[in-house]
């Protein structure tokens, strides 16, 4: 958003990226070349804990091994090696999209006073747990292009945004019915059909890229034989739970590849089959007897729950003697994070490259409990599609890993999430997108 352009260098080892004339931060210093690379080492400070630092450190291969500026407007960045994925993860949401602040944002001993940024809005008020305000920015230099993800035209067309926060889903529905709020960026999937029915309110569906599924954990002394693992995906109606949990929104998927991306395949795309007799045929061959089995889960978000729910009765007709442990959500987090599960009702946020959506399940367990697939092989052919940026070559590579992952069925995505935004009907330009996050730029309100 602040480049003008980029140029990438035969080797792909050195990107120039050259900054758009004219912007300022929200303070009214203009941007240059050096508020970037303070920014880009403050990043790589381990002591800010940026999310994505383990991605350019050299810990996982890529290393920034420089960021120069030759002059004012222009940043040039030097890698140890070619990576198919450094742009895609500048961008990541979960990197936080390595935002460009004003270094006035921080005090002189490193810690927030306020984020000075560049964006069509601006900091006004926050309070912690209840709402953070904005106010436009009316010095903001929109792009030319169409607006689209978070990236093209951000005009703001109102003087002031409050993201209140409602912790209560049918709370938040009734001060929508109200008027007291104008958008629900998210609404609870089975509040669909009673909005649908409100004149004074609008609906607008998107397809998410995050993933919604089941991990098994393969250490685990019953879940760890990939015949008790087949047993459960072969017992689930998956298509059944997904119409459940989405009110018939959703759409079946067995990869952890989101079905919105180019490199959705024939083989990312084999439809779930259910047989309960070669289930129980395979927990039988398995030495299964009856062990319980725990399903963790969470209400914090209803569809996990649900989900669990519904896998349980499914299961039980395959002969698995299954509970549901139902936990709030920083103790399921804890117990992800921690590889402390039987099998447990999970969500991924959004991943823009198959690379990353397989990144962030696999990897050593020894050094990340939370990853669910440990396969060499498969690393090996991770590392491999970082490396080059052909798409064929990589859609091969792809391929390749999404065979294993189904042979050794280390989880079982159920869908690609979906995302129902719900508006007043004086409510002009708001979108719902795939990654959830709402966007307050080109929307108006008349009264």
């Amino acid at each position: 958003m602040l480049a003008e352009s980029w140029d990438v260098s035969e080797d792909e080892k050195t990107y120039s990226f050259h900054l758009r004339p004219g912007l300022t931060f929200h303070n009214g210093d203009p941007v240059t070349s050096a508020d970037v690379a303070w920014n880009w080492d403050r990043y790589m400070d381990p002591e800010t804990t940026w999310r994505c630092y383990p991605e350019y450190d050299g810990s996982k291969g890529l290393k920034v091994e420089a960021v120069e500026t030759p002059d004012d407007m222009t940043v040039v960045f030097r890698l140890n090696q070619p990576n198919s994925l450094f742009l895609a993860s500048l961008s990541r949401t979960d990197c936080g999209q390595t935002g460009i602040y004003s270094p006035k944002s921080v005090g002189e001993d490193g810690n927030w006073i306020k984020p000075i940024g560049t964006g069509p809005f601006m900091l006004e008020e926050h309070e912690h747990s209840q709402y953070v305000q904005l106010a436009r920015f009316p010095d903001y230099s929109a792009r030319s292009e169409e607006m689209s993800g978070l990236v093209g035209d951000k005009t703001p067309l109102v003087d002031h945004v409050r993201f209140v926060v409602v912790p209560d889903a049918s709370a938040a529905k009734a001060g929508l019915q109200s008027g007291d709020i104008d958008v629900l960026s998210d609404i609870e999937l089975q509040h669909i059909e009673d909005l649908k029915a409100d004149p004074a309110i609008k609906l607008d569906l998107a397809r998410s890229f995050g993933i919604v599924n089941f991990l098994l954990q393969t250490t685990d002394p019953l879940i760890g034989d990939v015949r008790i693992r087949e047993a459960i995906q072969l017992s689930l109606d998956v298509p059944t739970i997904v119409d459940a949990v989405t009110a018939s929104e959703g759409e079946p998927s067995r990869s952890v590849v989101p079905v919105g991306s180019p490199f959705y395949s024939e083989v990312m795309a084999r439809p779930y089959e259910r047989d309960i007799a070669r289930a129980s045929e395979l927990a039988e061959e398995a030495g299964y007897n009856g062990e319980p089995l725990t399903i963790t889960a969470t209400r914090a978000y209803p569809q996990l729950f649900d989900m669990a729910v519904l896998a349980q009765a499914m299961m039980a007709e395959a002969g698995f003697n299954v509970q549901v442990e139902v936990l709030d959500w920083p103790t399921l987090q804890d117990r992800y994070n921690s590889g402390n599960f039987q099998m447990m009702s999970f969500t991924y946020s959004a991943r823009l490259d198959p690379a990353l959506s397989y990144d962030m399940m696999s990897g050593d367990k020894a050094e990340q409990p939370r990853k669910v697939w440990d396969n060499p092989e498969q690393r090996d052919l991770l590392t491999q599609s970082v490396a080059v940026s052909d798409p064929a070559k990589r859609q091969e590579l792809f391929n390749r890993i999404e065979t294993l992952f189904q042979q050794e069925i280390p989880m079982i995505p159920l869908y690609s999430g979906v995302r129902v935004g719900a508006m007043r009907s004086n409510i002009d330009g708001y979108k719902s997108w795939a990654l959830g996050s709402p966007r307050a730029w080109g929307v108006s309100k008349t009264e």
